[in-house]
């Protein structure tokens, strides 16, 4: 039986240093619209997000369409990348990926960002199999998942996700069988 779930990336944020409260942008607002009617054809049984407030106003539309709360599941929030905010997030970014151990001060390492990010992906599988599953999340988190599964999904590939952004990914149990992208042109 297959399943699929719908990675959203949260469309575009206005930055503030409160990671859980940071609200979508005007552009943001308007591009989760776009996300809402792109879902709207796929037959979407439920939607699951992470707690970030953007990651949520990025799904809730759908979830409003089908008349159906927002699952918070904290197993899909971005990666932590370091206590405090860092001084250069490429340079911190970029580290890393290069490293999948390292970690900065307070922050997750790849590989632990990783292991979090696919456990509940695979609770989700198991408790939801044969559904279309929307998941609200964010890039990093995102694309860790997907590196679990397909090596190709990368740092350069997470450096070029759009915001909003969304891939299908179908399931057969537990092994991934399909990858598309769907947000496309806007």
């Amino acid at each position: 039986m297959r399943t699929n779930m719908y990675f959203v990336r949260h469309a575009h944020s206005t930055y503030t240093p409160d990671e859980v409260g940071r609200p979508l942008s005007e552009r943001g607002l308007v591009d989760a619209e776009k996300v809402t009617e792109l879902l709207k054809k796929e037959e979407i049984d439920m939607v699951i997000s992470s707690p970030y407030k953007r990651a949520i106003q990025t799904v809730e539309g759908i979830a409003k369409f089908l008349g159906k709360e927002v699952v918070i599941e904290d197993g899909f929030k971005e990666r932590t990348l370091a206590e405090k905010p860092v001084e250069d997030f490429n340079q911190a970014i970029t580290k890393v990926w290069e490293d999948v151990h390292f970690s900065w001060e307070g922050g997750e390492s790849n590989i632990l960002a990783q292991e979090r990010g696919v456990k509940t992906t695979f609770r989700i599988l198991e408790k939801y199999e044969g559904k279309n599953i929307v998941i609200g999340t964010h890039g990093n988190i995102m694309v860790l998942i997907m590196n679990h599964f397909d090596h190709q999904y990368d740092f350069h590939f997470w450096k070029k996700l759009d915001m909003p952004d969304i891939y299908k990914l179908t399931f057969e149990q537990k092994k991934l069988i399909d990858v598309q992208r769907i947000w496309g042109e806007k």
